[in-house]
């Protein structure tokens, strides 16, 4: 597995490219990029790269996360992948809420809704969807062999915020010391925001985790 990662948007979100490297199959996680400006970056790293794109995954439904999406499937017509609960924030209502906190582009419906355990597929890499509620009611995880992908729920030092609409305090603690908390410690976290870290580091240091 090889990940790039690129930060984009004025929210300044972690955006990745997880590629096979032996079939060079690929899928971008979270495309928060709002102009094609930045997404003509990605799509040319796929490009030099010579990566054929399989999937956009939306860790959860907030428009930092998935404003890009309509960018990319015009480019690549490309399902989209997001959680069955966070799916109603895409499509029609997706326009209204980037509205509301000005961002330029929106999010087409979703192609496949996600659910706990189900596992995506490129190349011979396999990511196992970890329902990981709290941040929002859709919010998950994806897990490789040695590294997860945790949108907005896990943090370096800190966790997503639970103030927004379907957050809730108490479901993001269960999903942290309950689920992301028991994964191994060299497991290597990279977070919707931020640096990069692991288990075993935000298990020491992390308050939230204690």
């Amino acid at each position: 597995m090889r990940v790039q990662l690129f930060t984009v948007g004025r929210f300044l979100t972690n955006c990745y490219v997880i590629e096979c490297e032996k079939t060079k199959e690929a899928i971008i996680v979270d495309p928060g990029f709002d102009n094609k400006y930045e997404a003509e970056k990605i799509f040319e790293i796929l490009k030099v790269n010579a990566l054929t794109l399989r999937f956009v995954v939306n860790t959860h439904g907030h428009p930092d996360h998935t404003c890009g999406n309509q960018i990319v499937k015009k480019k690549f017509a490309v399902p989209i992948l997001i959680h069955e609960h966070d799916a109603y924030m895409l499509g029609e209502n997706s326009r209204g809420i980037s509205r509301f906190f000005d961002f330029q582009s929106h999010s087409p419906p979703a192609d496949v809704l996600l659910h706990d355990g189900d596992i995506i597929k490129f190349g011979k890499l396999t990511l196992k969807v970890l329902h990981t509620p709290g941040h929002s009611r859709g919010s998950v995880s994806l897990i490789g062999e040695k590294d997860i992908f945790t949108g907005d729920t896990l943090f370096a030092g800190s966790i997503g915020r639970t103030d927004f609409p379907e957050s809730s305090e108490n479901d993001i603690m269960i999903s942290l010391r309950n689920k992301l908390a028991t994964l191994p410690d060299h497991f290597i976290v990279h977070p919707g925001h931020g640096p990069t870290t692991t288990i075993g580091e935000e298990k020491r240091s992390n308050p939230f985790l204690r």
